[in-house]
């Protein structure tokens, strides 16, 4: 940008408190035109922001002039005096023309490479640049066309963690969740156990009190892999661990992949637990049909049933339990949030390697599981989607 000395000498020698009268002549001439800055809503304390002031050099003027959008669309730059803190950043945000310049007191401090959306901190520059009466002058230029200064504003920093790290007392406020949601769910997984305690009562002990006996999982109403009763049972061991995950996870966003698969709503806390519910049931019964897959290459049909029984058996038995822990959630969570979410993954975790631990020792009753095919089969049907379970729901944040 070449700028002449005189031109130069009028825009650092003025004075910012001068020119009162331009900017009074310029505010009733900008009565009814549209201000190219809009306004925004800053916190009090960002003291570094610009505004809407911007002003233009009319050729032998000893004074810069205020700027007209409607009016002044045929000059190449524009101006705006800005008073720059150096203890706070002064993040302004644009959308620059190619090869769109910044200057700061006439120092060449960014230029564009393409017309895209740039952030730019000045607080950067001023270690090579000079105040001007406690002031900069920030110029706006392109070569060839007029600058867009209508795209210009402040980038507002949340100082929220650094105030509450110097204030001595604070209060983390965490996400809010409508418990209300998950209080109904609860009842409804209550009133659904309850309900197949009565209708099938021998079921029900099969589960709860054949999970540590010695008896055959072929016996019992696990001696076919799919009945009415099984999938009721999925649906309440669906619910109580969808219900869990759901309160693990305030906001769907973490689940990157299921959310990309199936987008959901992050508000509507009904919609993520019913997700949840149709994907762990689909995954309970579907997994009947990768073990037979995986039975078929590995060439160990013989096990698919005792494996997907104890399976079922396990995670039907573990998921009676979830509920405690979400009425510990719903308790807690407020005043021992952290505590609270460590209790919740780890019953998360315990509930699937005790399942993968269970499924390994059935089999080796069977046959050796030190037999490097069985070994082999056991893990790409139990240890790769459990490591893939735990960094979906566990780890990942």
């Amino acid at each position: 940008m070449y700028i002449s000395r005189e031109v130069r000498s009028v825009l650092l020698k003025q004075k910012p408190d001068r020119c009162w009268y331009s900017y009074l002549l310029g505010l009733v001439l900008l009565v009814g035109a549209a201000t190219p800055l809009q306004a925004q809503v800053l916190p009090l304390d960002q003291k570094n922001t610009i505004n809407g002031n911007w002003l233009i050099y009319e050729p032998g003027a000893t004074q810069l002039s205020p700027y007209i959008a409607d009016l002044h669309t045929n000059y190449n730059a524009v101006h705006q005096w800005v008073s720059i803190t150096p203890a706070q950043p002064f993040e302004i945000s644009f959308k620059a023309k190619k090869e769109q310049c910044l200057y700061l007191n006439n120092q060449l401090i960014f230029v564009a490479d393409s017309a895209l959306n740039y952030t730019l901190d000045l607080t950067a520059y001023l270690s090579r640049v000079k105040p001007v009466e406690g002031r900069y002058l920030l110029t706006v230029w392109h070569p060839y066309q007029h600058p867009d200064i209508r795209t210009f504003r402040n980038k507002v920093k949340e100082q929220e963690s650094q105030q509450a790290a110097q204030r001595p007392f604070s209060v983390v406020v965490r996400e809010y969740v409508n418990q209300n949601v998950f209080i109904l769910f609860l009842l409804l997984i209550a009133l659904l156990y309850g309900a197949l305690k009565a209708t099938f009562p021998a079921d029900f002990n099969d589960i709860f009190l054949g999970s540590f006996s010695r008896s055959s999982i072929e016996q019992g109403f696990l001696s076919k892999p799919v009945t009415w009763s099984v999938i009721l049972f999925v649906l309440g061991f669906s619910l109580s661990l969808a219900l869990l995950i759901a309160a693990i996870h305030t906001n769907v966003q973490h689940f990157v992949l299921f959310n990309r698969l199936f987008p959901v709503s992050e508000a509507d806390i009904t919609t993520k637990i019913l997700f949840y519910s149709a994907l762990i049931f689909l995954f309970v019964l579907i997994k009947y049909l990768f073990l037979r897959i995986m039975a078929f290459i590995f060439g160990l049909e013989q096990l698919v049933l005792l494996q997907y029984r104890e399976f079922l058996r396990t995670i039907l038995f573990w998921g009676m339990f979830l509920p405690v822990i979400m009425l510990v959630y719903l308790s807690f969570n407020i005043t021992e949030p952290k505590t609270v979410l460590f209790i919740s993954n780890l019953t998360v975790s315990l509930l699937l390697l005790f399942t993968c631990i269970r499924i390994f020792t059935t089999v080796n009753k069977k046959a050796s599981v030190l037999n490097l095919h069985l070994f082999s089969y056991l893990c790409a049907t139990e240890v790769i989607p459990l490591a893939i379970m735990l960094k979906l729901i566990v780890f990942n944040y």
